[in-house]
């Protein structure tokens, strides 16, 4: 039952965050393409991890991620006036790299299979 509510709530806050980065941060440092990917919660409530993606470059994403972490403050403030919980977390930003990896193992595949192709096409 826990788990659930924690699931919730970090997709509650996952909404909440990537609107008030969109909406009400105003720091040039960061990237105009980013999103919220997921947020997980620790099991007290006081600790939570925000997962975020950005398009660019490695300077551009850790320029991204620090301008993040130093308005993790304002974040969590504004956030905490559009959802009502006990204790809101305090909220670490880590870059999210699961889509990138993703589209390396999705260009490998592809390479997997061209050689495969390639190589019952030699064999006919």
């Amino acid at each position: 039952m826990k788990q659930k509510r924690l699931q919730r709530l970090g997709s509650l806050l996952t909404e909440v965050i990537s609107e008030v980065i969109r909406k009400e941060v105003r720091n040039p440092n960061i990237a105009q393409f980013i999103s919220v990917t997921r947020v997980e919660i620790s099991a007290d409530l006081h600790h939570a991890k925000v997962y975020v993606s950005i398009i660019g470059d490695e300077q551009e994403k850790k320029k991204t991620i620090e301008a993040l972490q130093s308005a993790a403050g304002f974040i969590a403030v504004s956030a905490s006036k559009k959802i009502v919980i006990r204790y809101f977390p305090s909220l670490t930003f880590k870059l999210d790299t699961s889509v990138e990896e993703h589209l390396k193992i999705e260009k490998i595949l592809n390479e997997i299979h061209q050689e495969q192709s390639s190589r019952h096409e030699n064999e006919k």
